[in-house]
């Protein structure tokens, strides 16, 4: 039970953990040579379009799908030892994301983690207690602008710009694209700079797929953590593809007589389906304890 306990405190902080949105920042425009007898550098309204037109190719692999239900082999290494336990994600796009953690073979429920858009839900089974806090209830992600849509993004294998919802043409031209190392075995750099915030994504240029996101915070006092979230195992789902092996990993640098950490986590999925016969929030039972935010992360911090 304790380790169930360490499993399901620090799953709850790695997901609360997972990515960081402030405004973002317009790619400045390049200066056109004007000189006719020497190569010209594309006007910045073309080099926009290109731009516009390869994201365009990018997030057209979105899902269709509205719900995602699939069975789940999480596990968790803190640099030292592996936890694995079975479990069920459900996702519902724009309303809710969903971990519930099962008891192996038994598949009797033990912890649930759920995203929505207002707030954040953390259910312990095993001693009957609940956090239910919002976004700015929590200090360090409200700190950091940690935003419920950004998250689903990475879950869901998307693009996503801070703060936003759902990305417009406009949005679009805001990104970087580097399709010089295309040929090959290499990618498309897609990258957005904002502020102490760096994204990029690294996609597959024979068919416009996510392999990878990384997420860096750059602090004048803390130095630079990161957060690389991979796919791999790419499925059919419907008409597009998605990715049945995903890992998040979190690299936080020394601070003080801390040291620098390690933590990884990594979700197997086993069969999608669409169903959509789940209720999209959950109620915590009246016989359930509320405990504070500072509770659970600060047994975290003592893991």
């Amino acid at each position: 039970m304790k380790k169930t306990k360490i499993l399901l405190i620090s799953m709850t902080a790695l997901l609360l953990a997972a990515c960081g949105t402030k405004k973002a920042v317009i790619q400045q425009k390049p200066v056109q040579d004007t000189k006719v007898t020497q190569p010209t550098t594309p006007a910045p309204k073309d080099n926009k379009l290109q731009s516009v037109v390869a994201m365009q190719r990018i997030t057209d692999n979105a899902l269709y799908q509205k719900n995602l239900v699939s069975n789940l082999t999480f596990t968790l290494n803190d640099g030292r030892k592996d936890i694995t336990v079975p479990g069920i994600l459900r996702m519902r796009k724009d309303e809710v994301i969903r971990l519930q953690l099962l008891i192996p073979i038994l598949r009797s429920e033990v912890g649930r983690i759920e995203f929505t858009k207002d707030y954040v839900l953390f259910i312990d089974r095993i001693h009957k207690q609940y956090v239910k806090a919002s976004y700015e209830e929590v200090g360090f992600l409200r700190d950091n602008g940690i935003n419920f849509y950004s998250l689903q993004s990475l879950f869901w294998n998307q693009v996503f710009a801070p703060r936003q919802q759902r990305m417009s043409e406009a949005d679009l031209s805001q990104f970087t694209v580097d399709e010089s190392k295309a040929q090959g075995e290499g990618v498309i750099t897609v990258s957005l700079k904002d502020g102490k915030m760096d994204y990029k994504w690294s996609v597959n240029p024979k068919n416009n797929l996510i392999q990878l996101t990384t997420i860096t915070y750059n602090s004048t006092a803390h130095g630079a953590s990161k957060l690389s979230w991979t796919y791999n195992d790419f499925r059919a789902f419907g008409s597009k593809l998605f990715p049945a092996d995903q890992t998040l990993t979190i690299n936080t640098p020394a601070i003080g007589q801390k040291p620098a950490k390690t933590l990884k986590a990594n979700f197997v999925l086993d069969g999608f389906s669409d169903g959509s016969d789940w209720e999209t929030l959950t109620q915590p039972s009246d016989k359930y304890t509320k405990v504070s935010v500072e509770d659970i992360l600060g047994k975290l911090m003592n893991f």
